[in-house]
């Protein structure tokens, strides 16, 4: 099976190496889109080498091992990467101009973050993601959410949104050829949120609100700079290396995608960018409609996270009573969501309802309703990049391989 990554930034030099781990793929095409240094050697340099998590044979089998780049062939594009055939192509970014066909890749990872809308034809100005499907592959997988340029505009039939143990029977491979792994946020979150829908069901959760602490993205800026042409948010331009950054997020609207329960809940989503390098946390407050006879605690909470977790035999779900910080979950492999219970709170008050001033009748009403009303705050962990949501998307990667191939 030969698997096609276009792209080689942060999450696709990390899909390469998690593939080159995993070994379900015999041959990875890696579509670069542009010469690159002087000479391949400089890409398998960058490939090996990574800022964040070290180099690739440490990442693989530990800081006693040696480097597992094995040849180079500079006239065919090829570098042989732990026995793994890797061959990069360099001609061409548009999607409709690669030539997966040639290569045998039936199966496209997208991780450039640009051909995101599955609305536009295949010979769109700029390049679609459905130029894939033209170039040669069946079936593409992006490694970001939709974005529609067109509002008047749905989702088509042929494309789903899939996390992995969140709403994977969504997906109908005889139906769907573009498939969105959604973002690493809405991952780690989709899998703080499916527990508690599970338990309470969606007609007792009165509200939900997030905000996830992000480790900057490489779109943000090293230094300030001056704004683009019509820029509306001056805060992009500014240094992401000694800034805390209010950004937006668009987690609450891919949730529903992945949770439908979600479209009647009350959700407020936003995200702050801290400066570090990757490891992020989610703070998830509900708002839970009590039961005076079974108050929500958060021994409850708890016990609902770590009944999930020990349910979720593919480790998505961890639940933690250790105390950790950003750094611990760095590269911790597996996990889409990190629950550290130690710091799980709840809040339970009584909020009472004034009939009279909520019924248009005739007569005066002097009943009082008191309703018991819980507030649960859930701190989740997630490695943005390579640990928590690389990993699920190779998972997924490997699961529509099973149609391709």
């Amino acid at each position: 099976m030969i698997l096609g990554i276009n792209g080689l930034g942060r999450i696709g030099k990390l899909t390469l190496w998690h593939h080159i781990g995993r070994k379900h793929f015999s041959q990875i095409i890696v579509n670069l889109g542009r010469k690159a240094g002087q000479s391949l050697k400089d890409v398998a340099f960058y490939i090996e080498h990574d800022s964040t998590y070290g180099r690739l044979h440490n990442y693989l089998y530990g800081y006693r091992s040696k480097s597992v780049i094995e040849k180079i062939d500079e006239a065919n594009s090829t570098i042989v990467i732990d026995g793994v055939p890797v061959k990069i192509l360099t001609e061409s970014r548009n999607p409709k101009e690669i030539g997966w066909e040639k290569y045998g890749a039936r199966l496209v990872v997208d991780t450039t973050g640009k051909f995101l809308d599955p609305t536009l034809p295949s010979d769109a100005k700029d390049g679609s993601v459905r130029g894939h499907l033209e170039s040669g592959a069946y079936k593409v997988i992006v490694s970001a959410p939709f974005k529609i340029k067109d509002k008047t505009k749905d989702i088509p039939d042929d494309s789903v949104t899939v996390i992995m143990g969140i709403n994977e029977e969504m997906y109908d491979s005889k139906k769907h050829i573009i498939i969105s792994g959604a973002s690493c946020t809405t991952t780690c979150l989709a899998h703080m949120m499916k527990p508690l829908l599970d338990y309470f069901g969606p007609e007792r959760i009165l509200s939900v609100s997030m905000a996830t602490v992000h480790a900057v993205t490489a779109s943000q800026q090293v230094l300030d700079r001056v704004p683009k042409t019509d820029a509306k948010d001056l805060r992009k331009i500014r240094s992401a290396m000694n800034n805390i950054i209010l950004t937006s997020t668009g987690a609450a609207k891919t949730l529903a995608l992945v949770l439908p329960e979600m479209k009647n809940i009350g959700f407020i989503a936003q995200s702050v960018r801290v400066p570090i390098v990757t490891g992020s946390l989610i703070i998830l407050v509900v708002a839970f409609r009590d039961e005076e006879s079974n108050i929500i605690d958060g021994d409850l909470i708890n016990r609902i996270y770590k009944e999930a977790a020990e349910r979720e035999k593919r480790g998505y779900l961890l639940f933690t009573e250790d105390q950790k910080v950003s750094t611990d979950i760095v590269g911790y492999f597996g996990p889409a969501a990190i629950i550290e219970g130690s710091e799980t709170h709840t809040r339970t008050a009584m909020i009472t309802l004034d009939i009279s001033k909520m019924c248009n009748i005739g007569s005066p009403v002097t009943d009082k309703l008191q309703i018991p009303v819980t507030q649960a705050v859930i701190y989740g962990w997630y490695d943005n990049e390579l640990g928590s949501y690389t990993n699920m998307l190779g998972d997924l990667t490997v699961k529509v391989a099973e149609d391709v191939y």
